[in-house]
């Protein structure tokens, strides 16, 4: 094995190595060093595909060097934005006192292209001059080693880090899936490359340009090095690693005493418990504003063993690094033990989930409830927090055992399960475990052969590579969500009508994402859209929200988000409009008057199976004080909607039942989540109480008798005909799911058989022209602009379709014959909910021609929705004018 890597290292260097040297002088590490990594995602993915940090280690086994990476998704020179109190959890540079400090910079700073370069050199210049004069105490004793370090001069000895800068790596075109990274902006990037060795040159510091020898290694490369133009895969840092390593020290060594393989997987370790550590989940109350009372009981003590358990990971990496085996199992038992938390909450009594646990239930004449599943049958099935169903009829949930957080030394392992009635008798009877080892998955969406998975920091891509329902490739998509708080993180995941991922998080977070069109930020929460096919991520709603978690579409794309700590709910085409960081929307009005809160998702009911004068109704579970799903009926609002509360589906007296999620399924039953923990509040008790329940799970099914269920359609093995023909199923949820399936199977034979699906649509009724909208949504699923189809829908007889349609538009602004003008014709529709989409869609612009269009809609009656979204477009649209002078 070392032969091999040795030669793979040795043809990479002698393939990029010229074209990769580090101006002089060269980076010098020495014995007991302490290398920091700072700086973007460039940086930050190196924790998880650390084969860089592995080939330092084999080149100095004798110095034991200790590795911190605080690399941080789309962090910039000036512009690093944390949670309250983060520089107080230790991870600050004056904590660390870093012997040698790695800055990587310049890839989102790029995007302001020439005319951002000054700002961006002024500011580089001072931070490299600031890095250059830190200053802080030598230490008398090592980090493990056994030689201690020398005082120089008389008094305590003080010393100051080396530094070496790292430019951005070039952006990789993939042009199958048409991110053209590279051609947007290498320029850019080279360009900053350039300006980074100029200051580094003027300020005798160690530059490495990466620009240069990954621009030619994506060329010479027959299969991609990045996930999404932007950012390294594994084989990429691999790959990467050699280049890097040869830039900051000279040619490599020609033989190592290291088993790589082990040495790569020891590093691994001690990045996980590191990351566990720097991006701790729940940081708002461990070292942030509710840090009291709770937090300075435990945390302080927790951490404290975690560091030194690091620090043993550290000395199993030297070794390693030496050739010397190293026992299988780490010995943790010198680092301390836990604090005992003792709760301030009496445990409830546990009704199990049989006929006593139906007892407890209230439903409308005509409804039924029973258990699908429980912790009984599937012992798994651990506070499940999220699910779905996939285009069998299978649902899967994610299960949080490890909630509230890692708790050091037991290793986590959440798990997204398949849970299946293959006898149709409505009970789960089968397990299948897709997902497991992960940390507080708080949110699912299956789609692309996968499954979309939180993970905090982090949007994880999961997915079966070899048909047996077992997850076998695991990808890190998206970084940078915050994890200050666990309840208020990435949740409620959703596909739009159109093909995007939605997603949402809460207050107390500071997100900032790294893309191929440049970084994406948000602070105090949001809801995130992300087009997976595209890698565009965009910020759809910036508020302040206390903790959005739900988030819904009807059958004509209008979309409500529901947020639970307050139970406000909101019509969201009046406040997604486009605003720039860090300005969020103003308060807006709530669609309905909130009866109780804390909500925790949301669904509209579409089932043939639910009686008729249900149809179209808003269901909000609601988790402490009325525990059960509360109903409401849509009227029109003006340019949106209202809703009064009708009758509650569901009630249940049992304190324990946690309703967290729901969805019909494609039976047309109602499934309702089921947290069931007597003890949810995070901040009125310890996050370590003893009594947080951490073994229960339940799954409620609810049936109306008076109707039948739905026969579920086959959409997993339909032929592409007979999936378009399905777009016109009854259901909402059958049709999301069809578009779902449809965007998994070949675009040519798709849009082949939707043309010839559309060519057969004739009328100007609202069925033909929804069936015209599904359409559009499914080329949308697949990135093909349709002009002809979506001037069709603009003008549709039915308002419901040209607002759907307006939407289309602004997503397509920039791949459509003359936008304005298309949307100038909105402006001046006849209904109020096509000019607010219009009104929406302008705000994604920067000129005055856009701004003046949008003041074109004051010539029309004005409604709160209206008056709202205008207000909103024009601050944003004056505010781009004044800065690019437009």
């Amino acid at each position: 094995m070392n032969a091999r890597f040795a030669l793979f290292v040795g043809l990479v260097i002698g393939l990029w190595g010229a074209t990769a040297a580090a101006a002089e002088p060269r980076l010098e590490v020495r014995q007991n060093d302490k290398v920091v990594l700072i700086g973007n995602t460039l940086a930050e993915r190196m924790q998880y595909f650390p084969h860089w940090e592995t080939l330092l280690h084999s080149r100095f086994p004798e110095h034991n060097l200790t590795v911190r990476n605080l690399g941080w998704s789309a962090d910039e020179v000036a512009l690093r934005p944390r949670s309250k109190d983060f520089q107080d959890h230790g991870h600050t540079l004056l904590d660390h006192q870093p012997d040698v400090i790695l800055a990587f910079f310049g890839y989102n700073e790029s995007f302001a292209g020439p005319t951002g370069l000054p700002e961006f050199e002024r500011q580089l210049t001072e931070l490299l001059q600031g890095l250059k004069k830190l200053q802080y105490p030598t230490s008398t004793t090592d980090r493990g080693s056994q030689d201690a370090r020398p005082q120089t001069g008389e008094g305590e000895a003080t010393k100051t880090p080396r530094i070496a800068l790292i430019s951005p790596i070039a952006n990789e075109d993939l042009t199958e899936r048409n991110i053209l990274a590279g051609t947007w902006n290498n320029a850019n990037i080279e360009k900053y490359t350039a300006a980074m060795q100029r200051i580094a040159g003027d300020l005798g510091i160690p530059f490495v340009d990466l620009y240069t020898p990954t621009e030619k290694l994506f060329a010479a490369s027959s299969q991609p090095l990045t996930i999404n133009g932007a950012h390294l895969n594994d084989e990429g840092y691999r790959q990467l690693a050699p280049i890097l390593d040869e830039a900051l020290f000279g040619p490599r060594p020609q033989s190592t005493p290291a088993d790589m393989d082990a040495l790569l997987a020891e590093v691994k370790e001690k990045n996980l418990q590191h990351y566990y550590d720097y991006r701790a989940v729940n940081g708002f109350y461990i070292y942030g504003g509710r840090k009291k009372p709770f937090g300075v009981v435990n945390f302080p003590a927790e951490f404290a063993k975690l560091r030194k358990m690091v620090e043993n990971r550290d000395r199993r990496i030297w070794a390693v690094a030496r050739g010397e085996t190293v026992p299988a199992e780490i010995d943790d038992s010198n680092t301390g033990d836990l604090v005992e938390v003792q709760t301030n909450f009496k445990n409830e009594v546990y009704i199990t989930p049989t006929d006593e646990a139906l007892t407890t239930f209230s439903l409308p004449e005509g409804f039924e409830i029973s258990l699908w599943a429980s912790e009984v049958e599937f012992p798994n099935l651990e506070n499940p927090v999220s699910f779905t169903f996939d285009s069998e009829g299978r649902m899967w949930v994610t299960t949080m055992g490890s909630y509230p957080m890692y708790l050091p030394g037991e290793p986590v392992d959440d798990k997204v399960l398949i849970l299946d009635d293959t006898n149709g008798d409505g009970q789960a009877d089968r397990e299948t475990i897709f997902a497991r080892g992960l940390h507080i998955p708080t949110g699912i969406e299956l789609g692309d052969g996968g499954a979309y998975v939180a993970q905090q920091p982090n949007l994880m891509f999961i997915r079966d590579t070899d048909g047996d329902d077992v997850a076998d490739d695991y990808q890190l998509r998206l970084h940078g969500f915050d994890s200050a708080d666990s309840h208020h993180a990435i949740s409620a995941f959703e596909w739009g009508p159109g093909g995007a991922l939605y997603f949402q998080e809460g207050t107390f977070h500071h997100s900032q994402t790294e893309t191929p069109y440049g970084p994406e930020r948000v602070k105090n929460a949001g809801v995130f859209r992300y087009e997976p096919r595209t890698e565009k991520l965009d910020i759809f709603v910036s508020y302040n929200f206390a903790n959005p978690w739900g988030h819904i579409f009807d059958g004509w794309g209008q979309n409500y988000v529901a947020d639970a700590s307050g139970g406000a709910n909101y019509f969201g085409a009046a406040f997604s409009g486009d605003v720039d960081y860090p300005r969020k929307h103003p308060k807006l009005k709530q669609f309905l008057v909130k009866q109780w809160r804390p909500t925790c998702g949301n669904e509209i009911v579409s089932s043939r199976h639910f009686p008729e004068e249900m149809q179209g109704d808003y269901l909000l579970n609601n988790c402490i004080g009325f525990q059960g799903v509360l109903q409401y009926r849509f009227k029109e609002d003006g340019a949106g909607y209202h809703a009064e509360p009708v009758e509650p589906l569901l009630r249940s007296s049992d304190p324990n039942f946690r309703p967290v999620d729901l969805q019909f399924g494609p039976d047309g039953a109602l499934y309702v989540l089921d947290w069931f923990n007597p003890l949810i509040g995070h901040m009125q008790h310890s996050l370590r109480d003893p009594n947080r329940d951490k073994k229960h799970g339940r799954i409620w099914r609810i049936t109306y008798r008076n109707n039948p269920l739905v026969d579920p359609p086959e959409i997993a093995d339909a032929s592409i005909p007979e999936l378009v023909e399905l777009l016109t199923a009854y259901e909402d949820r059958t049709r999301s799911r069809v578009r779902r399936e449809l965007r998994e199977r070949d675009t040519e034979e798709v849009m082949a058989a939707l043309d010839k699906w559309v060519a057969g649509i004739g009328g100007d009724d609202s069925e033909s022209e929804h069936h015209l909208l599904e359409a559009l949504w499914v080329k949308q699923h697949h990135d093909v602009v349709d002009q002809a189809l979506l001037e069709r829908l603009l003008e549709a007889s039915d308002y419901r379709a040209r607002a759907a349609a307006t939407r289309v538009l602004g997503y397509w602004r920039d791949r459509v014959e003359e936008p304005l003008a298309q949307l100038q014709m909105a402006i001046h529709d006849e209904h109020s909910m096509v000019r607010l989409e219009a009104v929406r869609a302008l705000s994604f612009f920067d000129s005055q021609e856009a701004l003046d269009l949008a003041v074109e809609s004051l010539l029309y009656d004005q409604d709160d929705y209206l008056k709202y979204t205008l207000k909103e477009t024009m601050t944003t649209l004056e505010g781009r004018i004044e800065a690019t002078g437009k």
